[in-house]
This record gives C-alpha cells, structure tokens and sequence, in this order.
C-alpha cells in the first residue's frame, strides 16, 4: 500500500520557511553580533549585546539546584557515559595480502557546536546526550547556544548540566540565528566544524541551509513525534499518557496511533481527552493533536509495513509480542518494546540517546553516537613485498583508465626495488 499520502507531517510553507532562515543566517554571516543583538531582540524580546555567560552565573546556577534534581542528572549522565563508552572502536589493522597492511583510526572533531532547545522548555537533557559522547569522543572545543529567558538569562538546570559535562563557553543565543553564529562564527562566538542538536522547523532549516556552506550537521533532526502500536493487551492509561507526553513538546510535534482494535483506539481517544485536562501544557498539546492521527488496520503485519514507512522518531511497541515485532522494525529513530517502556524514559535516563532523526529521516539516519562527534581516518603501509604484489595489477588498471601518471607512481618504485632488496627492506613501524 502507498501511505505517503496518509503520512503527512506538519509543516510550514517550504518558500515561506526558507526565505525567512536565509535572511537571519546570512544578516548573522555579514554582521556577526549586531545582527545577533537585534534578532535576540525580536524573536526572544531581550536586550542583550554580551551573549557569552558568566563564569559567576554557571557557579549560581549550580548553587540554585535542588539536590534531588542534581541526583537525578547524575543517575541519567552515569547511564548515558556507560552505553556510549561501549561504542568506542579499537584500532585493528588488516593485511589485505601479505605486505599491504591497511587500519582505520577514529579522531575526534576538534571544534563542535550543540544547540540546546530552550523556548517553552528547557531541554537540559538534550545536554546530556550531546556533551557526553562530545567528551567521550576527546572533542577539545565545544560551544553551546540555548535561547535566553525573559530574564535574559538561561534556565540554571541548562547551566548546571553544562557544567557538569565540562561545557564551558556557553552563549544565550537562539533559533537559526544560533546555527549562523556557529557556523560563520562572531567576535563573541567561535566558529565550528559540525553543528549537533533538536529544534523547531527554523532550527533545522538553518541546519541545513548552512551545511551548503560546508559545515556538517548531526542529521536534520526538527520536531518530536512518535508512533504506538497498541492492541486489545494494551493498557490505555499508558498509551495515552506516551501520547500526549510527545504532544505537550511544541505545537508542530506530531503523534501517531496505530491499532487492529477499534474498541482501543476508542477508549484510547477518550483516555486521551481526559489526561489532557490535566495538563500545564494543555494549550500546546491541543494544537499538537490537531495534525496527529490514528490508524486502524487489519493484521499486525499490516500495522508494521505502515510504521516503517512512516519512519519515526520515536516507536512504542505496547502489545502483545512486543520484542517480536520489534524484530520486524526497519525504520525508527528510537525503538520501546513493552507496557513498561516508556519513550520518557529513553528522552532522559536509559543511556540511549534522544537525538533522533524526525521527519521520515529515520529511513536513512541513525541517531546520535559517538561515531557523531568523531571522523575515521584511513592508512595504509606497504612493504617491498606488498608492492610487488599487487603493484602490477594497479598498473594494468591506471593505464586501462587512461591516467598515465597514476601507474607510473607504481612502476618507478617496482623497477628500484630488485636494487632496494640487495640492500635490506624496510620493517614495519609502531602504529
């Protein structure tokens, strides 16, 4: 079946979204902290011209934590550390035949940036997932922008996470101005090599309209959503509770039910209606339920083809058979198999990561690892033995190409080495 039609995402106007991203970026890109001071002004209504803060506001934040919130920041960073150290690769060489030995060495990306959600909630999390595997990965810069508050401030939990991670130059910058400001760079802020985090439709348009200009992007990660599968097994307390707990994100975040059972879905919607009542973010929820649907089908089968090809960013498989069908996935950011699984879980504390690919991305992404902050050098070493071994066939390929010098390289090494040999061969060095 063809569900492109049925899968629709929310979305602005492409021409409308554009256009206004490229004229904040480049305004960034020509006049640096000027433009920042005006479009702090505008977009998030404070007066700032000193973007960077303060050694003595990190250490107020810090003072300003309760200590149960500081505990469990510490339990998630601890989980976070523990699967995200086991990603690290170890150098294995290969000799491809005797005499070519060829490894591949990871190294971190010296100069990062994170962009930190802010707005309507502050994702200090979102510091965690990022400035974690940033650190673990050996990254020496890292440079943070989060939207300020109304006071002209960022939220202390921002700050003290930051801190914790080791994050030192933090800025009070917001929305696709930040990503110009990263990418380009400004008197105040550093210029990067590769741009990491969440945001809105802007966020992630700027993202990517800056990657045109060659700095590297984690992926083009925009609003949250998440699919459910339920069944008749399914307790709807908990399916709606995960709903709306992805609903309340913003008002472009997009929720997906999908079921073989119209009785569920029914007491699901109802469930749904009642718990958002209860809601602080009630507001935001509705607007986010608007654009978001459920689904009925036949068979299980069915239900899984549909949510691959929706791709999400988040999937609850809360059913009967859970890890089994979770065996059939193909395409999703995040995967939670079972009633006692929920996606709040993997956003905060299990040590999987929350930055995910959205937006069908899925498809083709994977979300945030170490293997984000870092780039994969190959080498390669041949002895006297190794090229005699395989240089004869590199010169038959070079000339059936055309490029002439490419076997020449070869053939004035193959013809000195017979001299070469007679004077003794080369060891191999430490790697």
């Amino acid at each position: 079946m063809n569900w492109e039609g049925l899968l629709e995402r929310p979305k602005l106007s492409a021409i409308e979204l554009e256009s206004h991203v490229r004229l904040v970026v480049d305004a960034v890109k020509k006049d640096g902290d000027k433009a920042l001071a005006k479009y702090c002004k505008e977009f998030d209504r404070v007066d700032l011209n000193a973007f960077e803060v303060t050694e003595l506001e990190i250490q107020e934040a810090v003072a300003a934590i309760e200590p149960a919130l500081k505990e469990a920041i510490l339990l998630a960073k601890k989980n976070i550390e523990a699967f995200h150290r086991q990603q690290v690769c170890t150098v294995e060489v290969v000799e491809t035949m005797p005499g070519v030995r060829c490894w591949r060495k990871s190294l971190p990306i010296e100069k990062i940036g994170l962009y930190i959600p802010g707005g309507t909630a502050p994702l200090f999390s979102t510091i965690l997932m990022l400035g974690i595997p940033a650190s673990i990965a050996g990254c020496k810069e890292i440079v943070l922008c989060s939207p300020p508050g109304p006071n002209g401030q960022l939220h202390p939990a921002i700050l003290y996470t930051a801190h914790l991670v080791g994050i030192h130059r933090i800025f009070k910058i917001g929305g696709s101005q930040a990503i110009a400001a990263m990418a380009y760079g400004t008197d105040q802020v550093p210029k990067v090599y590769k741009i990491f985090g969440p945001g809105n439709q802007y966020v992630t348009c700027a993202k990517q309209y800056v990657q045109q200009a060659g700095v590297a992007i984690d992926m083009p990660a925009g609003p949250s959503e998440v699919a459910i599968f339920a069944d008749s097994t399914t307790d709807i307390r908990y399916v709606a509770a995960d709903l709306l707990s992805q609903a309340e994100h913003g008002v472009d975040s997009q929720v997906i039910l999908v079921s073989t059972s119209a009785s569920i879905v029914d007491s699901i919607e109802e469930e749904v209606n009642r718990q958002i009542e209860l809601l602080p973010r009630k507001e935001l929820a509705v607007k986010a339920l608007q654009h978001s649907m459920a689904f009925l089908l036949d068979t299980k089968e069915e239900a899984m083809e549909m949510l691959n090809a929706y791709a999400p960013e988040h999937l609850i498989l809360n059913c009967a058979d859970a890890a089994g069908l979770a065996e059939q996935v193909t395409n999703a950011g995040s995967v939670f198999i079972g009633p006692y699984s929920p996606e709040s879980i993997g956003d905060y504390a299990s040590g999987t990561n929350h930055t995910l690919p959205t937006n069908g991305h899925a498809r083709a992404y994977s979300g945030v690892s170490i293997d984000s902050f870092i780039k994969k050098i190959t080498f390669q070493e041949l002895s006297q033995e190794g090229l005699l071994n395989i240089g004869p066939a590199v010169e038959i390929m070079a000339q059936a190409e055309g490029l002439d010098a490419h076997k020449e390289a070869v053939t004035i090494r193959l013809t000195d080495i017979p001299t070469l040999i007679s004077t003794k061969n080369n060891p191999w060095p430490s790697i």
